[in-house]
């Protein structure tokens, strides 16, 4: 027996990995590298949001992942140290497990392992020299999971791996392996969902990659209704393919003698059937053309049993069908359901946050007086045009749509124009959706009136993005690229809703009346996207209408959306507008209301994935005193902690927005968060920066150093009076030019008598600069 430097008993998990359970795996043939990864993150950390800031939490990882192919885990493992029972982690492995979708999961604390088995529900102890094989832990996952001949065979299939390719996440590798999965049994339509952002077309080529690698399909059809839907996969994620792959065109469809030249096709719904149902395209190629047909957005409008749309899927309907969208849908018209089938794998928008994949979010809801009061027109009243109004109460879901009051539409540009600047960002880029394209006309207008100075640069800072904006529609690719300056702010009603993958988009500004779930996913998936690299790590809704009380609703984060009256379905032609079933009501127009600003409430999402519905003010208020339940506890805390910034930290993790309050609350700016806290919490009247540094001075602190000691001290607390405490805790302080006189920092530290004793000195000044309180 091996003989070791320190008792079992007191060894580190990382001993108890070392020593005991690597060698206990690697003993039965787990391969360090090919089958077994340590410390594997399978998530980015959740992206945690205060004021302007934000930072990521710890990413999820298994102490040991073990895999049986290159592309399937088996099992996970979760390491304790020897203080622990042998069961101790394995509820945390059991859910890690099921988030990865393996079928068994051990916990060990160095003396033994404890199993639990997914496919049987059954634990057990299993003896350290009694690991399970690779083979061993693959007969029981064929045996118990009763893996047909195919799902054996589809498992053993590998992803594209070149050398540039990206690898699966652990949801899109679910998503890839149980379709090919199910495909190789036989299961003819199939559909997964993947929150917008999360990579459904990259997927969708893993799993045509694969199902034509191991031969089982040929000829693949890809769909979609949306041009941009088409590009970007042929440009991007199928580039692989090579010239395999084709887009289908007039030129493609008038050359019968090309069809043969490719495997990989694709195509849009209107290429295909014609705009208004009344051309077959599709009927070109035979109805056993393809073997396999990919559905982009399958929620829109392909289900539904009398679209022209779903004509093309009926007549291949030989071939194998996999529907991916973000938003299945369930009415009255559209059943993705009863189409394809139950999801085979669903990744929600609140699992792409929670994991870090997706931005967060934050809302900003304004409320007009005229939305709240409504408007009532004086008996009489003419609108622009001398047409009289008809007199009834009219309402945020009237204006725009019947009746338009000019002042509100100036309004809301000059909101959101204002945040913009008043915190330096008129560069964000912005997606303004409006009622229809009329009302997104004016607002273009009047954000170029709020910004002129800008659009005087250059007038692509503002443009309008609807269908028929030809000027518009060709610099979406400009406004999607990170790279590209213009556009900036854009105005939309319908076209902008799906298929736009503009990772840089930072704002999503709602001045339209969306009653559709799916719709309303849709929109709010337009700023998902994260882009660290370019500085986007979370985006702000700026809500005029009250949308934002769907995130309250359910069916926001959950199953498919049951819509009754599916009044966003697309036309019978299969176009992006649906047709009205009545003829358009005339619009007033009226120039002379005035309008005001009555409230703007900002609401976060906090540590659970929830969206705060009460003030910020009495959240945090109740979360410090959650903490610290009295004021001598808060300031006991503050004054033993070396470093005031840590305190505030830990008070972010726990729900206390300070840097949020600061953004929406006035007269702040004067004191920092020591005095905000008391204020907040405490009832404490607070005192300003300036007043805590002159009563430092006046106390003559600083006289107990030397002259060039107290005079860095005195620069040091210049230095607080301008941003704050965490500034002058940081050792990098004295890297800035305020310093530069001193000769450099080692010559400061050593006015204190070294790095120690500058330390210990500016800790004595941050106690002095509290002590009035204390």
């Amino acid at each position: 027996m091996a003989e070791y430097l320190i008792p079992k008993q007191q060894m580190s998990e990382e001993d108890i990995k070392v020593n005991f359970i690597t060698p206990a795996l690697v003993s039965k043939g787990w391969k360090n590298g090919t089958d077994i990864l340590y410390e594997k993150s399978f998530t980015d950390g959740r992206v945690q949001v205060n004021g302007e800031k934000s930072k990521r939490e710890k990413a999820k990882f298994t102490d040991y992942l073990l895999f049986y192919t290159l592309n399937n885990p088996i099992a996970v493992v979760e390491a304790k140290d020897n203080a622990h029972s042998v069961g101790h982690g394995l509820q945390q492995a059991m859910g890690y497990g099921q988030i990865l979708d393996v079928p068994f999961v051990y916990s060990s604390n160095g003396d033994a392992f404890v199993e639990h088995d997914f496919l049987t529900g059954k634990e057990r102890e299993v003896a350290l020299d009694e690991f399970p094989t690779k083979e061993e832990l693959w007969e029981r996952w064929v045996r118990d999971g009763k893996l047909t001949e195919a799902e054996q065979a589809m498992k053993k299939q590998s992803y594209y791996t070149a050398q540039d390719a990206n690898t699966p996440r652990y949801y899109q590798r679910i998503a890839i392996n149980r379709t090919v999965e199910a495909v190789a049994n036989g299961q003819e339509r199939i559909m997964f969902v993947l929150a917008t952002g999360t990579g459904k077309t990259y997927t969708a080529f893993q799993i045509i990659h694969r199902l034509m690698q191991a031969g089982l399909k040929k000829r693949v059809l890809y769909l979609a209704d949306r041009k941009v839907l088409i590009e970007q996969p042929f440009n991007k994620d199928f580039k692989p393919f090579g010239n395999r792959k084709t887009i289908i065109d007039a030129k493609l469809l008038n050359s019968p003698e090309a069809f043969n030249s490719y495997e990989i096709y694709l195509g849009l719904y209107q290429q295909l059937a014609g705009e208004d149902g009344t051309e077959t395209h599709y009927e070109k190629f035979g109805p056993n053309y393809f073997d396999l047909i990919v559905i982009d957005e399958a929620h829109r409008g392909s289900a539904k049993e009398e679209s022209n749309w779903r004509k093309i899927l009926d007549y291949f309907s030989s071939a194998t069908q996999i529907g991916m969208t973000a938003t299945p849908k369930e009415d009255n018209v559209t059943s993705n359901e009863k189409y394809f089938g139950k999801p085979i794998y669903t990744y929600s928008l609140k699992q792409g946050i929670d994991d870090g994949f997706l931005a967060p979010y934050r809302v900003i809801r304004v409320n007009f007086d005229i939305d709240v009061n409504n408007y009532r027109p004086e008996k009489g009243k003419t609108d622009r045009y001398g047409m009289i109004i008809e007199d009834r109460q009219y309402n945020r879901k009237d204006f725009d749509k019947t009746i338009v009051i000019d002042n509100r539409t100036k309004k809301v540009a000059k909101y959101v124009s204002d945040y913009l600047k008043n915190r330096n960002a008129r560069f964000d880029k912005s997606i303004f959706f409006c009622v229809d394209i009329e009302h997104a006309t004016r607002m273009r207008i009047a954000l170029a009136n709020e910004n002129s100075d800008l659009m005087l640069e250059e007038p692509r800072y503002v443009m309008q993005m609807t269908s028929g904006e030809k000027e518009g529609i060709e610099q979406l690719e400009n406004f999607s690229d990170p790279n590209e300056k213009y556009p900036v702010l854009v105005t939309t009603s319908k076209l902008l809703t799906t298929g736009v993958d503009a990772k840089t988009c930072k704002i999503i500004v709602l001045d339209a009346n969306i009653q559709s779930m799916t719709e309303f996913k849709q929109i709010i998936g337009r700023g998902t996207r994260l882009d660290e690299d370019n500085g986007k790590t979370f985006f702000t809704i700026i809500d005029f209408r009250n949308v934002t009380n769907k995130f309250a609703d359910p069916d926001f984060d959950g199953d498919p959306v049951m819509i009754i009256d599916g009044g966003d379905t697309p036309p019978k032609g299969g176009g992006n507008t649906p047709k009205p079933t009545e003829p358009p009501t005339p619009k007033y127009y009226v120039d002379d209301k005035e309008v005001k600003v009555v409230n703007a409430t900002v609401q976060i999402i906090d540590a659970d994935g929830k969206l705060i519905t009460e003030s910020l003010i009495d959240y945090s208020k109740k979360n410090v005193l959650g903490q610290y339940a009295t004021l001598n506890d808060f300031i006991q805390a503050w004054s033993d902690a070396d470093k005031k910034s840590a305190i505030i930290e830990e008070l972010e993790k726990k729900g206390v927005f300070l840097d949020e309050i600061r953004l929406s609350e006035k007269n702040l700016t004067d004191i920092d968060d020591f005095d905000l806290l008391l204020q907040l919490a405490y009832g404490q009247k607070p005192l300003t920066k300036a007043e805590r540094v002159n009563n430092v001075k006046k106390r003559g602190y600083l006289y107990q150093y030397s002259d060039e000691a107290r005079e860095v001290l005195e620069i040091l607390l210049d230095k607080y009076k301008d941003s704050g405490i965490e500034n002058i805790e940081d050792l990098s302080v004295l890297k800035l030019p305020d310093f530069d006189k001193f000769k450099g920092i080692t010559y400061v530290i050593n006015n204190f008598g070294g790095k120690l004793q500058y330390q210990n000195a500016v800790r004595e000044l941050t106690r002095e600069l509290y002590t009035m309180t204390a």
